[in-house]
């Protein structure tokens, strides 16, 4: 077989035809609880800086050669050690993943292709083997080589101890070496999940061997121990490395030794690069808005205002909804709870909801107009669905109509104007997210509001996050918001699917669910999403998930409210031009500059 340096979207679900073993009739969703957005607004952190950036600190740079981001470190950095937990910026697990440590490849998340940076090409070699081969121009900063002996060994942490990436070893068996720059990744044969496995590969940082086994030698092997360990000068791959930090900012430096100038054709335009600790959101915008700050990784409410005021701010999209969406905040129902267990009361609530007033007033109009369906309204994903199929099943904002349906299936109104369907009184139902999280509880009261024109009851409720997670898990929900497998990977939009929908392995109401949290259970939907990963055919895996749609739309076990964008990249162009653009044809995704394939965005801007 042909080594393939590029996976296209449909050819990433293509490549998992031997998910399932023969005669196998199960699939183990990631084992991930959820996926939880921090608060958008209102972000206050112990210190921090009042000001907007401060003023003759220590360790000052050229601003001319320094980038400074913000809204990825909240707090007073700790430690810089992946194996930690909670590491501070730059080493943050998955949204700074390029600049210090890098992975085997890059993701994009505008194709949803993987793109060469440690790892040169890969295949499956056989249903159950991953081949994978090295960049032979890789070093670390050290100077020492990158070999397939610091692949398998940051692997092997994974396996030892209880760390960001232990998860992927429920699908792996093993992972070789043969020679200095191929490694091997063997599935676990009884659950092949090659869509995770894949997800590695682009979301793993690796680590030197020659670094950390030394670190683990003088801990005993004890990972608390070895935890306490700061890593303040980290050895990667990347093209910076640490510079300077305390409790107000972190700055690296750029490498100017960098092995991937062979890959990028030069070093990042960048010397430094600066994260300013802000005490909260405002201090951080304003900082944006005054050319203090370029990239900004923080919501931003009507972010066109800023370029109306004359600041020189882009978005990667021009025009409303200004972000490429990236994940679908919904609400799921308690498909045991009386009333809601109908599906065309779900239905009813689902015409009520005025999507539109929740993207202008819970998020500024950072979502585009709701399509309903598994995928997001990308071309990356909703390529894999027939939309004319879907089209008659999708809703739209409808009071009227919604109002018709709950009357044709006798769901009267009493003379406090609640509807009761057979001797049920549709309300009240509690309506459920964190409290503080400002853009969901805007959203939910909005719900909550919506439902009152249609004859039902609804309330919201807005526990502290730690309450609202054993509600998610346990079913103690009547409605309760939550994002379903959000983000950019590999194995979307299958993993969203199967998180939603999937029954097989889901524990019963009362007991702990880490995805299906409503509980929803349809055969010919278990049936389809584990034969999705074994098909080759193009046309038949469309087919396969226009049905899978078609089923969610008729049954309705959950409503997306609005699409998200995984990230937050506005940028300002008052020292640093030439960030990529919604059709510049540069194919730089709006990653925040530094997280995944868009750090090819820092080889691109100039002064």
């Amino acid at each position: 077989m042909k080594l393939k340096t590029v996976l296209r979207p449909m050819f990433i679900l293509l490549l998992a035809a031997s998910f399932f073993v023969a005669g196998c009739q199960s699939v183990t969703p990631p084992p991930t609880a959820s996926e939880t957005p921090p608060p958008n607004e209102d972000v206050k952190t112990p210190g921090g800086n009042e000001e907007p950036a401060p003023q003759g600190d220590a360790k000052a740079t050229p601003r001319n050669e320094t980038l400074y981001v913000n809204g990825l470190q909240w707090g007073a950095p700790t430690n810089f050690n992946l194996l930690s937990g909670n590491p501070a910026f730059p080493i943050n697990y998955g949204n700074s993943r390029e600049l210090v440590y890098e992975t085997l490849f890059m993701v994009n998340q505008l194709t949803g292709e993987l793109e060469p940076l440690l790892g040169t090409k890969y295949e499956w070699t056989d249903d159950l083997n991953l081949r994978i081969e090295l960049n032979q121009d890789a070093k670390w900063s050290d100077g020492k080589p990158f070999t397939s002996d610091d692949v398998v060994y940051t692997y092997q942490l994974g396996k030892k101890y209880d760390i960001n990436w232990s998860s992927f070893w429920t699908y792996i068996e093993d992972v070789t070496a043969d020679g200095p720059q191929t490694v091997n990744i063997k599935l676990n044969q009884d659950n092949p999940n090659k869509l995770t496995v894949l997800d590695s590969i682009e979301v793993m940082p690796m680590l030197p061997k020659h670094v950390w086994e030394e670190v683990e030698k003088k801990a005993n092997n004890d990972l608390a121990t070895i935890r306490k360990e700061v890593n303040e000068d980290p050895i990667g791959t990347g093209p910076y490395k640490m510079y300077f930090y305390n409790d107000q900012k972190i700055t690296i430096v750029r490498d100017d030794n960098y092995w991937g100038q062979a890959l990028f054709g030069k070093l990042p335009a960048p010397k430094y690069i600066t994260h300013v600790i802000y005490k909260d959101n405002a201090a951080g915008d304003l900082a944006f808005k005054s050319g203090q700050v370029d990239v900004s990784q923080q919501f931003i409410p009507q972010v066109w205002k800023m370029w109306e005021g004359g600041a020189p701010v882009k978005t990667y999209i021009k025009e409303a909804p200004y972000y490429v969406p990236g994940s679908m905040p919904s609400i799921f129902f308690n498909m045991t709870k009386e009333g809601l267990d109908n599906a065309d009361v779900r239905r009813a609530i689902a015409m009520a909801i005025d999507y539109g007033k929740i993207s202008e007033l819970a998020i500024s109009g950072y979502s585009a107009p709701m399509e309903p369906s598994l995928t997001l309204n990308t071309e990356a994903e909703a390529k894999y669905v027939d939309q004319a199929a879907i089209k008659p099943l999708q809703w739209t904002t409808d009071v009227e109509a919604a109002n018709a349906l709950l009357d044709s299936i006798g769901a009267a109104k009493g003379k406090d104007g609640i509807r009761v369907l057979n001797g049920t009184r549709l309300g009240p139902f509690e309506i459920e997210c964190p409290y503080g999280w400002s853009d969901w509880n805007a959203a939910l009261e909005i719900v909550a509001q919506n439902a009152k024109a249609i004859g039902i009851e609804i309330r919201t409720k807005f526990p502290e996050a730690p309450v609202w997670t054993n509600d998610l898990q346990t079913g103690k929900f009547d409605i309760i918001m939550n994002t379903p497998a959000g983000g950019v990977s590999p194995s979307q939009p299958w993993n969203r699917a199967m998180t939603i929908m999937y029954s097989k392995g889901v524990a019963p109401m009362g007991e702990m669910a880490f995805y299906n949290w409503g509980r929803y259970k349809n055969d010919q939907a278990d049936a389809i999403i584990e034969k999705i990963p074994t098909i080759t055919d193009e046309a038949e895996l469309k087919a396969l998930y226009t049905e899978l749609t078609q089923i969610w739309l008729k049954d309705i076990p959950s409503i997306p409210l609005m699409y998200r964008p995984w990230v937050f990249d506005t940028v300002n162009e008052s020292v640093w031009k030439g960030f990529p653009t919604e059709g510049d044809g540069s194919n730089i995704p709006p990653q925040i500059s530094m997280d995944g394939a868009g750090i090819k965005s820092l080889y691109q801007i100039h002064n």
